[in-house]
C-alpha cells in the first residue's frame, strides 16, 4: 500500500471502504511515496518515549511584508517557479486543505471551484466541482476563467493535468506540507499567490502561538502508548506510519504513537498491536460509527491495557490531519483526547472571512 499525500481527510464519501482509500491516499503527510519523496520527521521505534518539540523550534516564524506587487514570480513546493501575472480574481482549489486556507485568508469570494471532497467551509461546498479522487477536469477550469490553480503536490492532484494547465497558460501554484512546519510554510506561500501575505503572515503567528501553547502544556506529562485507529471495516487494522504528520500530531499532543513500523504501509498486524500495549485507543474512525464498545468485544482486543482500562475516545480525525487553519484546533484535541485531565485554554479560532 503506497499512498501519496495527505492533503485532505475523510470527508463523508459513499462509503467506508471509499473513505479508508482516501484517507491512506492522503493521509496528510506523508509516508514517503512513490517518488520517494522524503518526510522530514524520523522514525521512531513503537517503544520510545517521544518528547513534544515546542513548536517555535519546527520552523522560523515568517517575517511580515508587505503584499507584493504583481506580476510575482513564487517558487512552489515542488521547485517550480510560477508566474502570477496580476492578481488572480479567479482561484481554483484542488485540495480542501487549501481551499479552508483560502477562505480563512479572506480570498473565499475569489474561489470558484473546488473538489468533490470539499466541505468545509459551508460557502465552499456549493461550489463547482472540478477535480475528484481520481481525476482533474482540465477543460472545466479553463472554461471558468481561473486565473490561479491551487494545487496538491506528491501526485495528489494528477501530475499530468498541471503540466496541462500551465501548459495552457493558467498559473499552478503545488503546495505539499510533508509536516506541521510546512503548513504555516504552505500558508504563507498561498498568502503570497493571491496577495494577502499580511493576513498570511498574522495566521501562521496565531497557529504557532496556539501550537506553542499545547506543546508547553503537554511537555511535563507522562507520554501514553497511543494507538490511533483509521479503519477496521475491512478486516486489516489501519494506523499511522513513520515519518507521517498524523505521527507528529501525536508527539505534540503528548503521546507516544504505535506505528505499523513503515513509511507505506498502514496496516499493522493484531499481534504487533497486542505486543506494543496501547494506553490509549483513539478513534479516528468514531465519525463512522465505531464506538469503545465496539473495541472491547473485538476478538483478541480485550488483553491490551487501553481496553482493560477503558481508555478508548474518539477524535475529529478531519480536524487533526488536515494541514489548513483549523490545524491547532485539531491539535488542541487530540491533546485532550490523549490527556483527558489536562487543561487547555480555549483557541482562538480562524473562521473563514464572511
Amino acid at each position: 500500500m503506497s499512498p501519496s499525500s495527505s492533503f485532505a481527510r475523510r470527508t463523508a464519501p459513499p462509503s467506508r471502504l471509499t473513505a479508508l482509500f482516501a484517507a491512506l491516499l492522503l493521509i496528510f503527510v506523508a509516508a514517503c511515496s512513490g517518488t520517494g519523496t522524503p518526510s522530514t520527521i524520523p522514525s521512531a521505534s513503537i517503544s520510545a518515549v517521544a518528547t513534544a518539540t515546542p513548536f517555535a523550534m519546527l520552523a522560523p516564524t515568517p517575517s511580515a511584508t508587505p503584499a507584493p506587487a504583481f506580476p510575482v514570480t513564487l517558487t512552489d513546493d515542488e521547485g517550480t517557479a510560477v508566474t502570477i501575472a496580476q492578481e488572480p480574481r479567479k482561484i481554483v482549489s484542488l485540495t480542501p486543505a487549501t481551499t479552508e486556507i483560502l477562505f480563512a485568508l479572506g480570498a473565499g469570494p475569489r474561489v470558484v471551484a473546488t473538489t468533490d471532497f470539499d466541505d468545509y467551509p459551508p460557502a465552499a461546498v456549493a461550489l463547482p466541482h472540478v477535480a475528484s479522487y481520481t481525476s482533474v477536469d482540465v477543460e472545466k477550469i479553463v472554461g471558468l476563467g481561473a486565473d490561479l490553480v491551487i494545487a496538491g503536490g506528491n501526485s495528489f492532484n494528477s501530475p499530468e493535468a498541471i503540466t496541462r494547465l500551465r501548459g495552457l497558460g493558467v498559473p499552478v501554484v503545488v503546495v505539499y506540507a510533508p509536516d506541521v512546519a510546512g503548513v504555516l510554510k504552505d500558508i504563507g506561500l498561498v498568502g503570497s499567490a493571491t496577495g494577502l501575505t499580511e493576513a498570511s503572515t498574522a495566521m501562521t503567528a496565531t497557529l504557532r502561538s496556539q501550537f506553542d501553547a499545547v506543546a508547553a502544556a503537554t511537555s511535563a506529562l507522562p507520554k501514553p502508548r497511543t494507538f490511533y485507529e483509521l479503519d477496521t471495516s475491512t478486516g486489516p487494522i489501519y494506523t499511522v506510519v513513520d515519518g507521517s504528520f498524523t505521527k507528529e500530531m501525536i508527539v505534540l499532543a503528548g503521546g507516544t504513537p504505535i506505528t505499523t513500523g513503515s513509511t507505506t504501509d498502514f496496516a499493522i498486524p493484531l499481534e504487533k498491536l497486542i505486543t506494543a500495549d496501547p494506553e490509549l485507543i483513539l478513534l479516528g474512525d468514531a465519525a463512522y460509527g465505531v464506538t469503545a464498545a465496539q473495541v472491547k468485544a473485538r476478538s483478541g482486543w480485550a488483553v491490551m491495557s487501553a481496553v482493560m482500562m477503558g481508555a478508548i475516545r474518539p477524535v475529529d480525525d478531519l480536524i487533526v490531519t488536515r494541514p489548513g487553519p483549523r490545524l491547532a484546533q485539531g491539535l488542541r484535541e487530540l491533546a485532550l483526547a490523549i490527556h483527558s485531565d489536562l487543561v487547555l485554554a480555549s483557541a482562538a479560532p480562524i473562521p473563514p472571512a464572511p
